[in-house]
């Protein structure tokens, strides 16, 4: 045999095997120094049409969570901490939008799910949830829900891969209830709301309760409007008058309440309106002076709570968001990422059931304040506040909302032992 050729033949090998390596030993590389992957939370809201300010709004709360938990390292797994990144998808208000927007976030990877702002919006994908974890368990859903309080979310219709953190409406309507008893001049009281399935229960719970606890009390109109479809609530302003009511119960959130609020203003009338969402979006600047004492709203939390660690994470949010219009906080939204933080670190792992079973035991508390998820229905428990709105500056009210030169002092808190309703749900587990 040919020497020469043999070298020849050897050498040629030897560059070949080289050659190959080089793109391995990149790749191997690059996969040392590439950055860990990020869990993916799809945020699915109105980011268009009439209520895209409610979308926009619980955006920025999410933002300012997730960059909390990504700013001290991420989330502690076994293999390494992976940061959080938070993905908008645009519902316009539909529930057939909303169902797309879950198909494609799941398609984009996102097995977390966050919705608030309808119930009925909660209701559908809580069934497109349930069933395709049902059918496909390689791509299971947790849907997070921090807005949509129907109750029959977390009672007849209750899901496992479904987690609610804010309070439902007939909680709500109880913490309301607790300042209506005291008012010992309230005779005659109306009742507005949204024509779907949350203004519907808040209506119903505010009869019942109304019955229970104040019998005493008639109840002048009781009426369903269609939902963000209304542009002039005059003619709802001048029944309202026209009735003689003292007082309106109403659930109306978005541009459904600040222009009803506004439009009895403008009419004149002159008594109290005890809302779910009264204290923020516009609703305290478009009734003014009007609503000094007769504007009354329950929350989990109100920035005029007046604790020290309450101050602080206000002041925080508000460096982080500093325009006025921008001024729209809760609480329960920082609680609800922290709580996902903490059912992360504790499963070990992202896969859907052992974070579902983590986050039933969930019990996170930040600047103060405490929640815990009851595990019987998903139903987060916390304190409850009742706030009546005042001029800033006044006693108690330190913080006025989004620039308008009013706030809300609180009146009543409803400790979460009090504020908690028995639950009718029937959970079905994997």
């Amino acid at each position: 045999m040919n020497p020469p050729f043999i070298w020849r033949r050897e050498a040629l090998k030897f560059a070949a095997l080289a050659l190959c390596a080089r793109p391995f030993a990149a790749l191997a590389q690059a996969s040392v120094s590439s950055p860990p992957a990020p869990i993916r939370l799809a945020l699915i809201e109105s980011m268009s049409g009439p209520f895209a300010n409610t979308g926009e709004a619980v955006f920025r709360n999410l933002l300012w969570a997730v960059e909390r938990v990504n700013a001290r390292g991420g989330i502690k797994l076994p293999g390494g901490a992976r940061p959080l990144q938070l993905d908008r998808y645009d519902s316009k208000g539909q529930n057939e939008e909303a169902l797309s927007a879950l198909r494609a976030a799941m398609d984009d990877g996102a097995r977390i799910v966050l919705q608030g702002n309808s119930s009925a919006t909660a209701a559908a994908l809580v069934d497109a949830i349930d069933k395709n974890n049902e059918r496909d368990p390689s791509r299971r859903v947790i849907f997070l829900n921090y807005a949509a309080v129907d109750p029959v979310l977390t009672n007849e219709r209750c899901s496992f891969w479904h987690f609610r953190f804010d309070a439902h409406a007939d909680m709500r309507v109880a913490a309301l209830m607790d300042v209506v008893k005291d008012d010992a001049a309230l005779r005659r009281v109306y009742l507005i709301g949204q024509d779907y399935s949350f203004g519907q229960a808040v209506l119903r719970e505010a009869r019942r309760q109304l019955g229970a606890q104040r019998p005493d009390v008639e109840i002048v109109g009781d009426e369903l409007h269609p939902m963000g479809k209304v542009k002039d609530f005059a003619p709802y302003a001048t029944k309202i008058i026209a009735s003689g009511a003292q007082a309106v119960v109403t659930g109306n959130w978005g541009n459904d309440l600040t222009l009803l609020v506004k439009a009895a203003r403008e009419a004149g009338f002159n008594g109290t309106f005890y809302t779910f969402y009264g204290n923020a979006l516009g609703a305290p600047a478009a009734i003014g002076d009007a609503g000094i004492g007769r504007v009354i709203a329950v929350a989990d939390w109100l920035p005029n709570v007046q604790t020290t660690q309450s101050e602080a994470f206000y002041r925080a949010f508000r460096a982080r968001f500093p325009k006025p219009a921008e001024d729209y906080v809760h609480m329960r939204l920082a609680l609800m990422i922290e709580a996902l933080v903490q059912a992360i670190e504790r499963a070990g792992s992202v896969d859907a059931v052992p974070v579902a079973r983590a986050l039933e035991q969930a019990d996170v508390s930040l600047y103060g304040q405490r929640g815990r998820m009851r595990a019987a229905d998903h139903q987060f428990q916390q304190q409850l506040v009742v706030g009546v709105m005042d001029r800033q500056g006044r006693p108690g009210v330190q913080f006025d909302v989004e620039g308008s030169g009013y706030g809300f002092r609180v009146v009543k808190t409803i400790a979460p032992e009090r504020a908690e309703l028995p639950t009718s749900c029937k959970m079905k587990r994997p």
